[in-house]
């Protein structure tokens, strides 16, 4: 193929608040080829394929399509020149059908009129490339996560993109669904598609990416041929420094006592007679294959769903049903694995996320004003302790933070007061490896000070890595406890997918 770059940015920067997070970046884009675009999070990747994708303007430098100034004054214009966006975060319209949102940008149209039949033939064409066999007129609110993430990729690929940039597509993919995205991507280089990549999966990027760069605090530490790194380097180069471990050393020793209770919990469908029992100075792991009930647990723990019978009891005192209020007075937190939509005020400043949950506690007993000093100085000494990368917590949007500096936002909320007992569904979800240490620190030491830590995870070398002890479910119950001298990821698999059957089954983990 032609070598000359389809695509190139020269000397791109863009400041947010007086903080660059691009800083003279050069790229070049290859027909045929896949670049692995990594980096911590708040690196400027995000910020970088925003440029590009016509959401924001570079303040200097230049971009050239097909060797011509390209200067997109928005999305469309991006999208109209050839250049797809597959978003981390979900863009699509829950209340239309696929084919509405596959088309929003330019239904296509017999005169004035929006052609629906050629609509329809188009979504079925393009869903069935992705293995898909679902009707254009089904409301995207009917899917399940992972398969909105296909119809966001379906989207690209309809609009006939010559260049797509996919930022962490995977983190709402099944095993299967993943499988079918990168035998799709190479289909697509094979064509003479050109792929941008951005992903915290450093085996993905080496398996599938032909050319690397790697982004630090907005500026390129290292570039070349994917091949010629390991992830070794890639960290390296990611973080400035080598990370030693994965994992932090555990420093917490499970007490005796109780955080937190669950007694014959059940929910017709979804969770049969749970019982378990979380240690205070414990990190208890909950493994489980997608329609485990794991996540459906978690909420009705929380008492953000309903159950039909059994008992929640937080330091010896039952929870209220359906009452995350009473949880919360009684001491649970609860991190959800949805960030996004329920973890976060987007629009709102760091401050005014961060003491969220705890507001009324600033309140003063006669006025019932808020002490706005007390609440400001209180979210400072959060965003300090958990680093997170800010021009002001009174007045930055949380919607402009990075994901890792997000995560950190909804963390920092529950430790306004140490919690007696901690849930976190996903809490590395979508975040670099970097921030991930951080994360577990956190957990670390929220453990070593008495907090029992429930944390749900799809990676189960993570909770390997960070866990006491682990639970494994399948189809709404517990089959199966492992304490961290016995742990062996095969047979955790096992009991995951009850190969044995309910021999396994262990109804309680206590």
């Amino acid at each position: 193929m032609d070598d000359q770059p389809i695509f190139q940015c020269k000397g791109v920067s863009k400041a947010f608040f007086g903080i660059k997070a691009l800083d003279n970046v050069d790229i070049d884009l290859r027909c045929g080829r896949a670049l692995g675009l990594i980096g911590e999070n708040g690196a400027g990747k995000s910020t970088l394929m925003n440029v590009i994708g016509g959401f924001f303007p570079p303040d200097a430098g230049v971009m050239l399509l097909d060797g011509k100034p390209y200067q997109p004054e928005s999305a469309l214009d991006a999208t109209r020149a050839g250049i797809g966006f597959i978003h981390q975060e979900l863009n699509l319209f829950p209340n239309l059908t696929i084919a509405e949102n596959i088309f929003i940008d330019d239904f296509p149209r017999r005169g004035p009129l929006i052609n629906r039949k050629s609509m329809a033939e188009r979504t079925t064409r393009v869903l069935r490339t992705l293995g898909m066999d679902f009707s254009p007129w089904l409301k995207v609110e009917r899917l399940m996560p992972g398969e909105r993430q296909m119809v966001e990729i379906a989207r690209v690929l309809a609009s006939d993109a010559r260049i797509i940039i996919f930022d962490e597509p995977t983190t709402s993919l099944t095993a299967k669904e993943t499988e079918k995205l990168f035998v799709l991507m190479e289909q697509l280089k094979t064509k003479g598609g050109t792929i941008v990549y951005i992903s915290h999966i450093l085996g993905d990027v080496e398996k599938l990416c032909d050319d690397l760069v790697v982004l630090r605090d907005g500026r390129i530490t290292a570039s070349g041929l994917c091949g010629d790194f390991s992830v070794e380097r890639m960290v390296s180069n990611m973080i400035g420094r080598d990370i030693g471990s994965i994992y932090p050393p555990k420093k917490n020793i499970p007490g005796d006592g109780v955080a937190l209770a669950v007694r014959n919990l059940s929910q017709s469908g979804i969770v049969n007679d749970i019982s378990l029992e979380l240690r205070e100075g414990e990190v208890l792991g909950v493994f489980g294959l997608m329609g485990s009930g794991r996540t459906e647990l978690m909420r009705m723990i929380f008492g953000v769903d309903d159950y039909e019978s059994g008992e929640v009891v937080v330091g010896g005192a039952a929870v209220k049903r359906s009452n995350p209020r009473d949880a919360i007075d009684k001491g649970m937190a609860f991190i959800t694995e949805n960030r996004r939509d329920e973890g976060l005020l987007q629009s709102f400043p760091i401050v005014d996320n961060i003491d969220l949950v705890y507001l009324r506690d600033f309140v003063h007993p006669v006025t019932r004003l808020v002490n706005k000093k007390k609440v400001a100085g209180e979210s400072a000494r959060i965003a300090g302790e958990l680093r997170i990368k800010c021009a002001s917590v009174d007045r930055q949007a949380v919607k402009s933070l990075s994901g890792g500096n997000q995560q950190k936002v909804v963390l920092g909320k529950w430790l306004v007061k140490k919690p007696r007992a901690l849930i976190m569904d996903e809490p590395t979800r979508g975040i670099d490896v970097g921030a991930k240490y951080e994360v577990y620190n956190i957990i670390n030491d929220l453990a070593a000070g008495g907090s029992g830590v429930m944390v749900v995870s799809s990676e189960l070398g993570e909770l390997m890595g960070i866990a006491d002890r682990i639970i494994a479910m399948s189809r709404g119950e517990i089959i199966q406890a492992f304490e961290r001298g016995e742990f062996d990821e095969e047979a955790i698999m096992r009991a995951a997918f009850r190969v044995h059957g309910d021999s396994m089954r262990m109804g309680s983990a206590k």
